[in-house]
């Protein structure tokens, strides 16, 4: 048989058949953040073969999913197509090519090629550069340089609803959750989008703090009329830190009307704060009930796969190339993105200007003085975080965590969670045990002893439960 492709329309079908297969057997987290993020983009026969290639965003969704997942695409391609399947990895999206044009050595453009779309383009991009710069936007705040996962898509997938369509789709938007979790990014990343489509958008980015201040300036040297026509003709209105305002009366009270006079035009008002409205004190309840009008969304803390890949984006970024062991030597060190920023500019630095040596040792270096004594705390958590945290990582049901399962990597699984039930959670043995099917305490005391025991024998299971303590250390905060 010679060989022959499948056809767009064919390969998405049968990417919408392979979904329906996958979706059950893994968690909903892995499917959303791998599975969906790295379609089937090529399928080739070569006579009784079928050479199907994914397309993986990073290599870190590539290697993820061909540690987890390889196996069962593999298994459920061949039942699909017949064939005998072999499976490739494209990392990224092709760029299209570009249209090439010619031109003499010397090239006097035509006033028709001044307005050509490059021309245009190029045009707004240098415009809408300079248009976020001035605003206060970091340009490597965008939705290109934000990893997403099952802790922070729906925040994600809000945040590019507003960029698309700002005033008209969830309005205000309010973004919380704790620190270094992508709250300021994703609110950057929408003001960047909104001015890359069109750059003489007016949008106003400040802090709670610096709203405070501009108010308190305002009133003291007569000039709240200016502060008014400033906020008001605002057709983007980004404040980060919103809490920072509660239990200020005036700064309060300038900011209820300014939202209203916003909100009544339909312009477009993005808040971000480290809780709740329902939980910030002192926040007035006209205030609260308008911020509860909108979408409000939790950002959870990062996952060890979602650090992980924060990390290889921002270094990239920063053109720092890490090797992935040492990628996730650092993730299962550190609890956020921010101290992750911290990491790679400590690195960068003892590189350059120390000449040092990119390996376990200056690693280990730079995170015992980020971290300092931090690893020693005791976890203030509640067993059902534990248990959703290691399902999480592990990719496996949370009931299936605490059922009666004998298959190796639920066994592993339970493992860890009795370990970290009894060693930072300082549960009882008996009292573990009934979290698990209730199960007799010399059980749960030989899963602790075991996990014990490996880990000083296998640095993957070592690495594996920093990474969770520190999952947890996030939640604790």
């Amino acid at each position: 048989m010679s060989s022959y492709q499948l056809s767009a329309p064919e390969i998405k079908e049968l990417w919408r058949e392979l979904c329906s297969k996958l979706q059950g057997q893994v968690s909903e987290g892995f499917f959303g953040a791998f599975i969906l993020n790295s379609p089937l983009s090529k399928v080739d026969f070569n006579n009784d073969q079928a050479i199907c290639s994914l397309s993986c965003p990073s290599p870190f969704h590539s290697q993820s999913i061909k540690k987890n997942l390889e196996s069962k695409i593999i298994e459920s391609l061949e039942e699909l197509l017949g064939k005998k399947v072999s499976l490739n990895y494209e990392i990224g999206t092709p760029l299209k090519k570009e249209e090439k044009t010619t031109a003499s050595p010397i090239y006097s453009p035509r006033v028709e090629d001044l307005f050509s779309p490059q021309n245009i383009k190029s045009s707004t991009l240098d415009r809408a550069k300079v248009a976020a710069g001035n605003v206060g936007l970091r340009s490597d705040y965008n939705f290109d340089t934000f990893a997403v996962s099952a802790t922070n898509e729906m925040a994600h997938a809000a945040a590019v609803a507003v960029s698309q369509k700002p005033g008209s789709a969830y309005n205000p938007l309010f973004l919380y959750g704790g620190v270094g979790v992508g709250k300021t990014h994703l609110m950057h990343a929408i003001g960047n989008n909104i001015i890359s489509q069109d750059p003489e958008t007016k949008i106003i980015y400040c802090t709670g703090e610096e709203f405070t201040n501009e108010i308190v300036n305002a009133i003291r040297t007569k000039k709240a009329i200016n502060f008014k026509n400033k906020y008001r003709h605002a057709q983007v209105f980004m404040i980060d830190d919103v809490q920072f305002i509660a239990g200020k009366d005036a700064v309060q009270e300038e900011f209820f009307h300014t939202f209203n006079a916003l909100a009544q035009i339909n312009h477009q008002i993005i808040l971000t704060s480290d809780r709740p409205p329902h939980e910030i004190n002192l926040l007035e309840a006209r205030l609260r009930s308008r911020f509860e009008a909108g979408l409000i969304v939790d950002i959870g803390q990062p996952t060890f796969e979602l650090r992980t890949a924060i990390l290889l984006i921002k270094s990239a970024a920063a053109h720092l190339e890490i090797p992935m062991n040492l990628a996730q030597m650092i993730a299962s060190k550190v609890d956020s993105a921010r101290k992750i920023e911290g990491v790679i500019k400590q690195i960068k630095s003892a590189i350059e200007l120390k000449n040092r040596v990119l390996n376990e040792e200056l690693i280990n270096e730079i995170l015992k003085s980020e971290n300092g004594h931090e690893s020693n705390k005791k976890l203030r958590v509640k067993p059902q975080d534990v248990i959703k945290v290691v399902a999480d990582h592990f990719h496996v049901k949370q009931v299936a965590v605490r059922g009666k399962s004998r298959m190796k990597d639920l066994v592993r699984a339970r493992h860890v969670a009795m370990y970290l039930f009894c060693n930072e959670l300082g549960v009882p043995l008996q009292e573990t045990g009934k979290w698990f099917s209730n199960r007799d305490h010399t059980s749960v005391l030989h899963a602790r002893d075991k996990i014990t025991k490996d880990m000083a024998l296998d640095e993957q299971l070592s690495q594996d439960v920093d990474a969770l303590k520190m999952s947890l250390v996030a939640i604790s905060k």
